[in-house]
Parts: structure tokens; sequence; C-alpha cells
């Protein structure tokens, strides 16, 4: 874990590091709404979908329309990177039609719940790599401190011991984790919420399955389906992983401002158009950040006002190629487990202040 936080100065007395970022992007224009780039993103997006399951049809019962599935999952990928910026009200300037074109791209055509997602990513947002307070670093099959990895038996301790090795195999069960946890939230959504996204889920379900076992024959059918959702989970996964993990990760006394909270959590990832791509430009996480609705298109840009401003107030910009940053978050995982695999009693991954004196 990167040994930031000993090194960051204290927020500048009566005022805010982030309010002049925030009025030099505000006056650039990168906040305004990119609505052209966007309604042609989705045109392909949609385009590219159709596409492929037409072209199953016409490959009929053959191995060879299996092979499509590896496309397929690539453009669903596509898919849930627009739902996650509708999400976040890049698209659109109203909540309405952002909703709406979120419960399209990720209800119907994805069959992940933008209910479910949004409640779950904005909470992330808010508070990232916060335990406790951030679900994607809460208790599940993975442990993200030695605290979660601590007194772990049976299947959970094998997993925690192996996770650095086992998290790449076990993105393949992330598509239909996303489906899974999209219908158990709608048992606490509102009644209106179920209704509306029970029925663009089920016509998914439907559609979905209704297409690929008339397509092929039900052998077929079901490696199509385990080869397109095991690949699309790795694919989304792997977008995500770089992110934050192995980053610095705030205790319930760390008082940070907005810009600290958000920068000394995330980690960018270099790379050009290639990168952008595959990773929807989440690889801009810092930028992604500190103004979610900054349309994807523009967060390339912003990035040397920030890096700039950071600069200046002395906060460290963290950014890495793409396999440092794997080997970073992996890193962090295989820290969290040792201690199961010594027997050791557990202390604080390397470079994590142990306590309220290391940090600024």
């Amino acid at each position: 874990m990167p040994d930031t936080l000993q090194a960051t100065p204290q927020r500048r007395a009566g005022g805010s590091d982030f309010a002049p970022l925030a009025r030099q992007v505000r006056d650039s224009g990168l906040l305004e709404r990119r609505r052209g780039h966007y309604a042609w993103l989705i045109g392909v997006n949609v385009a590219a979908t159709a596409g492929l399951w037409g072209a199953v049809a016409w490959a009929g019962a053959s191995w060879w329309a299996v092979l499509l599935a590896v496309p397929l999952a690539l453009v669903s990928a596509r898919t849930g990177f627009l739902g996650h910026d509708a999400g976040h009200r890049q698209i659109a300037r109203s909540h309405r039609a952002n909703r709406i074109l979120g419960l399209l791209l990720g209800d119907l055509m994805l069959g992940m719940g933008y209910g479910w997602w949004n409640d779950k990513h904005n909470r992330h947002h808010a508070n990232p790599n916060h335990v406790g307070k951030d679900p994607d670093v809460g208790e599940g099959p993975l442990a993200w401190t030695r605290e979660q990895a601590v007194g772990r038996r049976g299947v959970l301790g094998f997993l925690a011991r192996h996770q650095a090795w086992l998290f790449f195999p076990l993105l393949t069960l992330e598509g239909f984790n996303l489906k899974v946890s999209s219908l158990l939230y709608l048992r606490r959504a509102t009644r209106r919420e179920r209704w509306i996204e029970g029925v663009l889920l089920s016509a998914h379900l439907v559609g979905y399955l209704g297409m690929a076992f008339m397509f092929l024959s039900p052998v077929q059918a079901v490696v199509f389906i385990l080869v397109h959702q095991a690949l699309f989970g790795v694919h989304l996964g792997c977008s995500f992983a770089p992110n934050h993990k192995g980053m610095d990760m705030p205790e319930d006394w760390t008082r940070w401002d907005h810009l600290r909270r958000q920068v000394l959590t995330s980690r960018n990832v270099r790379g050009g158009p290639v990168t952008d791509y595959m990773l929807g430009g989440l690889n801009y996480q810092i930028e992604h950040h500190l103004f979610p609705s900054i349309p994807r298109p523009n967060l390339r840009k912003v990035q040397p006002l920030v890096r700039e401003h950071c600069a200046r107030v002395g906060l460290p910009f963290v950014e890495t190629g793409l396999l440092e940053s794997y080997r970073q978050a992996l890193g962090h995982m295989r820290d969290v487990g040792e201690p199961l695999r010594s027997g050791a009693e557990p202390g604080p991954v390397d470079g994590q202040p142990e306590g309220p004196e290391a940090r600024v």
C-alpha cells in the first residue's frame, strides 16, 4: 500500500483545497454534457449487440456460433460502462432521462438492476475504501483487511488465504453475481421500483435465454451462456480492480475533506485510446471520483488540471501502468491473507498507519 498519508499536509485553515479546483473545472466547460458523443456510443452499442445476436441466429446450431460469446462479452461490458455513466448523470441533463437510460441499458440489456447498482455505487463514491461504509470493501467471499480475514475457517478461510491467486478465477462468477444481487435488491426496493425493474429484468431473462436456446442446441446454449457471462465478469472485474485495491483505507476517526477522501483512496492507470476503451474511462479514477458527473470523454482532458492542483496542495497523485496496478492490488490481497497462511496474529498491512497519530 502506498505510504501517502504521512506525507499529506493538513487542509489549509479556513477553506477547502477542493474549491479552487472545482471552480477551475467548472469554468473550463468540461462538466458540460456530451450528448452527441453518447448518442453515437449508445447507437453503436445497441447495433453491435443486435448484430451479434443476429450472427448467432445466422450461424445456427453450430459450435462456431458459441465463439460469438467472446465479442458479445466485450460489447456487454460496453453496455455496463454506459449504464455506469447514466447512473452518474453523465449522459443527459435530467435525472429522469438518465434513469430511463440506466433502466434500459442495465435491467433490459444486461439483466443488472439499475436500482441495486446505483445504491451500492453511490455509497462507494461517498466513502471509497472505508470499511463499514463502502460496500466494495465490505464482508464477503474476499477479505480486504486483516481484521476481516482473521478467524475465517473452512471455505472462507481457504479463499482468504489464497485470494490473490483466486481473484481472477472468481471474477468468472461476477456476471451471475450481478444478476442475483439485482434480484435480491428488489425485496427491499419500493413497490414502484419492484414493478418497473422486475418487469425489465424478467424481459431480459426471457429474451436472453429464449434466444440462446432458440438459436443453439441445449448444450451449445449452456456453453454459450457460461462463456459469455464468465468473460463479461472478468472484463468488468479487470476494469474495477485497479482503482482502489491496495490504496489507503480510512478509519472511522479519519477526517479528510472531499479532495483527500477521493485522491488518497484512488489510483489512475496510464494508457492511451486502447486503455481508455477497454477500461471504459475508469482508468481516470481520481478524476472520476472528484467529478462523478463529468462526461467520460472529458476525463482525460481534466486530468492535467487535477494533477497540477494535487501537486500545488502537496497531495500524491498515484498513477501506474495497468500491469503494475494489478500487482499492487493483488499484493494487498496477499498481505491481507498472510496471517491465515502463517498462523500469526493479524497486524496492519504494510504501508497502512496503525492509529490516529499516523494520520494527518
